[in-house]
This record gives C-alpha cells, structure tokens and sequence, in this order.
C-alpha cells in the first residue's frame, strides 16, 4: 500500500456519470420544455408524445430526444430556466410556451401539475396570463374537435 493521500475516484469513474450538458439551441430548448411538460403529471401520454415528435419536425433524431431526456432528468426546470431564457429571443420563449399549452391539452386537458409547469414557465419567460390569453382561446378552439360532429 503506498502512504499517499486519498486524492478521490479515478477519472475512469467519470465514465459513469450521466451526461447533462446539452447545448441550449433554440430547438433543444422546445424540446427539453416539452418533456418537462409530457412529464409534469407522471404519466406521458401516446397523444403527448406524438405532438412532441411532430413538433420537432423530421430532422430530430432518436439521439438529440434521448439527450434531452438525460437533460430533462437530470436538471430542475427552475436551473433549466435560468439557463435557457437568457438564451431565447421573445419569439423563441412565446413559441415554445405555445407548444407546452397545445402539448397539454393534447390529450383533452391540462392537468394541474401541467399547469403550474406552464405558468412557472410563463414567467421566467416574462409572459403574463394576460399575455397568453388571445393564444390560449385559439388553441382551445383548435384543440375542440368534438364542433366537427355537432
């Protein structure tokens, strides 16, 4: 045995530790908000899902998901926030918290911890109800298929 002190683990333990860095790009950010959002009521849903995979359009590969959902574990959403807000443009944030709404009640309604996750979204972003409002009445009328068989 050698008389030196304990310096830690060796790097080779490194290798198990889960990787949450993610480059905050725009689309990374919609993605990682989406997930927060499908999982902000412990269920995600096949509807939820869908919505996600049409949202992030045809170039999203199962890797760049995967890492947002590594991400997504592994970070609060209030770190998230405080990360990835400084980063959006005003068109970048309003977009994506339209997303989390119609994300939300892809399933017919959003639950109540959806809600909250929206609103807590909402205002890192520095959008109040008052804002939203206009975009909330048209996704709700966009979401109420059930006026096609009346």
């Amino acid at each position: 045995m050698s008389g030196s002190p304990y310096q830690g683990p060796p790097t080779m333990f490194n290798m198990f530790k889960s990787q949450t860095s993610l480059d905050l790009t725009p689309r990374t950010c919609l993605a990682v908000s989406l997930i927060y959002c499908m999982s902000a009521d412990g269920e995600i849903d096949p509807e939820e899902i869908g919505h996600l995979m049409s949202v992030l359009g045809r170039n999203a590969t199962r890797q760049s998901l995967e890492s947002a959902v590594k991400y997504a574990r592994a970070t609060q959403p209030a770190q998230f926030l405080a990360d990835a807000a400084p980063r959006l443009r005003p068109e970048q944030r309003l977009c994506i918290i339209l997303n989390m709404i119609d994300s939300a009640m892809a399933d017919g309604e959003a639950e109540a911890g959806e809600q909250q996750l929206i609103m807590q979204f909402a205002q890192a972003f520095g959008l109040s109800e008052n804002d939203l409002n206009p975009y909330f009445r048209a996704l709700v009328a966009k979401n109420d298929r059930a006026v096609l068989d009346r």
